[in-house]
């Protein structure tokens, strides 16, 4: 637009200068054509726009939007439209208390009220991308401060109106996926109303009142050594039910034994226990004798 306006002015001057009265009337020829040819080259690049990557143009003219998009690539169009660009990559919004982190500068968690009364602060990303169709719709009703005015207070409201229905243990544990679920449901169907399409939300942290906190760890901690208590009785009715076993087993040997030998099976037992002394190294010779006329065997490690 810059050059047409200067080619008119340009052309304007060429004529204001043919008069031959005028010193300057000799130049009034080629002071015509610069400005035809700068009115030309106005037209022609006015009339070509580039659309980059991962983008759509929207046409105005007048102040009128028009409908249809401009795709990436270079498109021709009328001089004396203008173009409006829209990013239609995944783009992200992050709310965070963390420093730097999102959007805002300082603190921009988000603070809400859970069922039990107690303050609850979420981190939370929303991605989206703009629906490359509604882009007209966007400028037409909405502009492109899309971020300020639909992403940010659509999803603080919409967090805040889902969190009444959990306690605040309940969304740091329990609840915490069914909750973002739920959020995410409500947001979608808003961002779909405004041509914006939600890909994914995410709860990055829930930070819990120190009152609560410290009730949790004192639960998690009663419930720990609950745990280790369990385990040290079962432990010990398991080697309580191993000496059972055992001294069960002792007594039944002990009655086999009562009721099942006799005295030639003592007699050889004896021998044996015998034998195995005499051959140990620390045994010289023994002497096995016995009452009733037995013959006594001498044994020796030789």
């Amino acid at each position: 637009m810059f050059l047409i306006f200067v080619g008119i002015v340009v052309i304007i001057a060429g004529f204001a200068i043919n008069t031959p009265s005028l010193a300057a009337s000799r130049f009034a020829r080629p002071v015509k054509i610069a400005g035809v040819l700068i009115l030309v080259l106005g037209l022609f690049s006015s009339g070509v726009r580039q659309i980059g990557a991962g983008q759509v143009g929207v046409k105005s003219l007048f102040g009128s939007v028009q409908d249809g998009i401009m795709r990436s690539g270079l498109s021709f169009i009328n001089p004396l439209s203008e173009v409006t660009t829209f990013d239609v990559k995944t783009q992200e919004y992050t709310m965070s208390s963390v420093k730097a982190e999102g959007e805002m500068e300082g603190d921009d968690a988000i603070r809400v009220l859970a069922a039990d009364g107690l303050e609850v602060i979420i981190d939370l990303t929303v991605l989206y991308r703009v629906e490359p169709d509604k882009a007209p719709q966007i400028l037409q009703k909405i502009g492109t401060d899309y971020r300020a005015k639909i992403v940010r207070p659509i999803s603080r409201t919409r967090i805040r109106d889902n969190a009444v229905y959990y306690d605040a243990v309940a969304l740091y544990s329990t609840k915490r996926n069914e909750f973002q679920d739920r959020i995410f449901k409500s947001i979608q169907q808003d961002f779909a109303q405004r041509g914006l399409v939600l890909e994914q939300l995410l709860v990055r942290n829930i930070v819990l009142p120190n009152s609560v906190k410290q009730t949790i760890e004192s639960k998690i901690n009663a419930e720990q050594e609950s745990q280790k208590m369990q385990f040290v009785l079962t432990k010990e009715k398991q080697e309580a039910e191993r000496k059972r076993v055992e001294a069960q087993g002792i007594a039944d040997y002990q009655k086999i034994l009562s009721t099942g030998l006799s005295d030639k099976q003592l007699q050889y037992e004896a021998i044996k226990a015998q034998k195995e002394i005499a051959t140990s190294p620390n045994t010289k010779v023994i002497i096995i004798g016995g009452k009733g006329g037995n013959i006594p065997m001498i044994l020796g490690d030789k």
